[in-house]
């Protein structure tokens, strides 16, 4: 009968599941927990989604050499295929090392899991015959920030002398800060570079931790301002943290260096600024005698930091007024890492003001004429170039 059959099945079914024991985890999974994949399929790890270059781009100089490196998204891969697309400009080692070969561009690439990533390379002109490159910035290394690393790697591509316009080991220029804050980037080139100090440098006593990093190249400790010739041009390094009025001892220095100077042409650097249209700091009319000197002997180009920006003025008087026959032309170029200043008010001959990108500032010295070039880091759009004539 179909009442006895139902009753039947269901004595049947109840027992199936009396048999079938189920043990609750103490606390569920997800579905996507519970999900078991075969062994086969976890073999060779996760699947590269991409491949990143760094930089992603950069110049190299002919003959110089520039190490890139690469990573996978996820971080699986530790070997990579790097190979130039043109082998002519520039050619690429299988550890990621750069070397120009002529001027031209051309493009990097690391490969990996069928993923590629690129970095674009560029080989500039050689340096006009008789002409020397002086390449740098001011305000650069903090352990808190990464825009020193960033344009320390402009430098790995940029060959000539290193110069530094201060405050160039953040907070207090200890001998820690520049052991562990600016040797591992712009220490790279140490050897090359002819520094000047910062107000931040002397946050330790005597700047005992820039002397003592950067040795006879400062100058002598008790003053740290020298001088040096490079191709036709005099190099002029002062040190804005002494006394600079008239008569003082560094103001006499220097007209007595600049008399004794046989060179055609003439720069100088320090760090605070002369003009600045720098919110934080501005213009310092302090250095108007440093100026002064420099003007009577008839100088042609002065680099200061201390605003953490990028600007360039006409050629000028000490005083600020416009001079295209005599004037000295000012750069601030407090763009090396540490952080970023906005504008106050411009300034008379202001001619380019930029607060948002990093980057050093490249001239290149020829017998009686010079040319600056803004180089901006990886990713940086603020570019400034030009040409100028010696007195």
């Amino acid at each position: 009968m179909r009442i006895a059959t139902t009753a039947a099945t269901l004595a049947l079914f109840s027992a199936v599941v009396a048999a079938i024991t189920c043990t609750e985890p103490s606390s569920s999974p997800s579905r996507a927990d519970a999900l078991t994949i075969p062994a086969a399929k976890q073999q060779g790890g996760p699947k590269i989604r991409s491949v990143q270059v760094a930089p992603s781009s950069a110049s190299v100089a002919i003959g110089a050499s520039a190490q890139l490196t690469a990573s996978t998204s996820p971080a699986t891969a530790t070997s990579f295929v790097w190979t130039s697309s043109n082998s002519a400009v520039a050619t690429v080692s299988q550890t990621g090392l750069v070397t120009g070969v002529a001027p031209g561009t051309t493009t990097v690439s690391a490969s990996a899991g069928g993923k590629t990533g690129t970095s674009a390379i560029t080989v500039p002109a050689t340096v006009p015959p008789g002409s020397a490159v002086l390449v740098g910035a001011g305000d650069i290394a903090s352990c808190t920030s990464t825009g020193d690393e960033a344009t320390a790697s402009l430098l790995d591509g940029i060959s000539g002398t290193v110069f530094t316009l201060g405050d160039n080991a953040y907070e207090t220029g200890s001998v820690a800060e520049f052991s562990n804050c600016y040797d591992p980037g712009w220490g790279r080139h140490k050897a090359r570079t002819r520094p000047a100090p910062g107000n931040h440098d002397y946050g330790t006593a005597g700047a005992a931790g820039y002397y003592g990093y950067f040795g006879s190249a400062a100058g002598d400790p008790s003053t740290g301002y020298y001088s040096y010739d490079i191709g036709d041009w005099h190099i002029i390094a002062l040190n804005s943290n002494l006394a600079d009025g008239t008569g003082s001892t560094q103001e006499q220095w220097l007209r007595a260096d600049l008399a004794a100077s046989s060179k055609s042409c003439t720069l100088a650097y320090w760090h605070h600024p002369r003009f600045s249209s720098g919110l934080e700091h501005g213009s310092d009319p302090g250095l108007q005698p440093l100026w002064q000197a420099l003007y009577d002997s008839n100088a042609d180009v002065i680099l200061s930091g201390h605003d953490h920006d990028y600007e360039r003025f006409a050629p000028q008087t000490p005083a600020g007024v416009a001079d295209g026959a005599r004037g000295i032309r000012e750069f601030v170029v407090g763009t090396g890492g540490r952080s970023h200043y906005t504008l106050g008010t411009l300034k008379a001959n202001s001619q380019v003001f930029n607060a948002t990108t990093y980057g050093v500032l490249k001239l290149t010295l020829s017998p009686g004429a010079y040319s600056w070039q803004f180089v901006p880091v990886s990713g940086g759009t603020f570019t400034d170039s030009g040409t100028g004539s010696c007195h």
